[in-house]
């Protein structure tokens, strides 16, 4: 259960957020998530958006799900709260000629009245807000009676989760907030979401991060993804050593390439469609 932000005696989730904002608008998120295109598309494609649909993104970063929903002919907004990375997002729906509008927002409070939009989305986003509730309970409140929630979240037994854990045996993550890794779960998302839900649907998927070199993947996350970053900075020279080669060496261990110097690392997340009961339900 997610403690919330009034709980004298759990952590301080609105501090928790900020220092999170300050870590996301750190390095340039958008280069890594340039890697990770497909599984909006992916994602846009199995919620089966219709054209002239309302659509949301939340936590949207440099704009994957918001421009592949644009590419359907949907309304689209996408809502993040670094402003960097709506820049980037506004350059590239510019580029392909979508309308997309991009706005300042935070998922835990969502700057627009219930039931505004078809379809809501939130891929590898909304998961790392601190709050899951409340972030829930937000996603449910703007989508239309009858509408879809897709989300495409890391699972804890993945890669990536395994990358979040060796970084926080060297960093520790802040104490009594909820994993985002737990966003990657059926069972958490029917907590959050299943009152609400008429339908939950969930497939695991596999993204495939692949780089020159186990060293290549370690020092292209220690400069452009802010978590990674900013657990570099919070180390001293020795740390800063033992961390890369902590990464280097998951990388390797992961790979599933056989020449020992490249790497494919086979990174699983859920993809999950949610439909809302109706309003007669």
């Amino acid at each position: 259960m997610t403690v919330s932000p009034t709980t004298t005696s759990g952590p301080d989730l609105a501090a928790v957020k900020a220092k999170q904002q300050k870590t996301w608008s750190s390095g340039d998120y958008s280069v890594i998530g340039s890697r990770i295109v497909l599984q909006s598309e992916l994602l846009v494609d199995a919620a089966d958006l219709r054209p002239g649909w309302s659509v949301l993104d939340v936590a949207c970063g440099a704009g994957n799900a918001a421009i592949a929903a644009a590419r359907s002919d949907a309304r689209v907004i996408g809502v993040d709260y670094v402003p960097e990375l709506l820049a980037r997002a506004r350059e590239r729906a510019a580029a392909e000629a979508l309308a997309v509008d991009f706005q300042t927002g935070d998922a835990e409070a969502l700057p627009f009245p219930a039931e505004s939009f078809d379809a809501v989305l939130s891929v590898f986003g909304a998961m790392f807000a601190p709050d899951h509730a409340r972030t829930a309970d937000e996603m449910i409140r703007v989508t239309r009676p009858g509408g879809v929630i897709g989300l495409a979240s890391w699972t804890p037994e993945g890669f990536i989760g395994e990358m979040f854990r060796t970084i926080s045996s060297h960093v520790p993550a802040p104490k009594g907030v909820a994993s985002p890794l737990l966003w990657g779960t059926a069972d958490h998302l029917a907590e959050l979401f299943g009152p609400a839900a008429a339908e939950i649907r969930s497939v695991e998927r596999t993204c495939v991060f692949r780089f020159a070199s186990p060293e290549d993947f370690a020092g292209t996350f220690r400069a452009w993804y802010g978590p990674t970053l900013k657990a570099f900075e919070a180390l001293d020279d020795a740390g800063r050593t033992a961390l890369a080669a902590d990464l280097a060496g998951l990388a390797r261990r992961w790979s599933r390439n056989p020449d020992g110097q490249t790497v494919a690392l086979p990174s699983t997340y859920l993809e999950t469609i949610i439909t809302l009961r109706s309003a007669a339900a």
